[in-house]
């Protein structure tokens, strides 16, 4: 159970630290406007309106954090989970609940709040399967 635990605290904080760098990467290709603070409530109206006209290539780069984050967390958390599954689930449901979050607060594309809703869970099976397969294959 302690493992399991670790592996889902590991993934989660992997997954924000993930999120965070592609973001910041993501904002140095598409910086916000000059003077806007996106960390600051009072400019909702202002990132909303961001958010809407950034380019196609900005708002990949959103789902690319995302679903990166969600794969390099559930990656880490099911490398050291007994549970492997349970961590991987967990960090989706995580990164689910930010995106939601996200999307509550300011309005998103509709295919990007889908597909930020949809593929996280996917994406964290799949880093399960990497690693379940990786812990059966047959010693040579």
């Amino acid at each position: 159970m302690g493992r399991t635990i670790l592996g889902m605290l590991v993934g989660v904080v992997v997954a924000v630290a993930v999120i965070m760098l592609v973001e910041m990467l993501g904002h140095s290709a598409y910086p916000p406007p000059p003077g806007l603070d996106i960390t600051d409530p009072a400019n909702e109206a202002a990132f909303a309106a961001f958010v809407a006209q950034m380019p196609l290539g900005g708002k990949l780069m959103v789902l690319l954090a995302w679903l990166l984050g969600t794969f390099a967390g559930a990656l880490a958390g099911a490398k050291i989970a007994r549970h492997q599954t349970a961590a991987a689930l967990l960090v989706a449901l995580v990164v689910m609940s930010g995106v939601l979050g996200m999307i509550l607060k300011v309005p998103h594309p509709g295919w990007l709040s889908a597909c930020g809703l949809l593929l996280p869970i996917p994406v964290a099976l799949l880093a399960v399967r990497l690693v379940y397969r990786r812990t059966t294959l047959p010693k040579v």
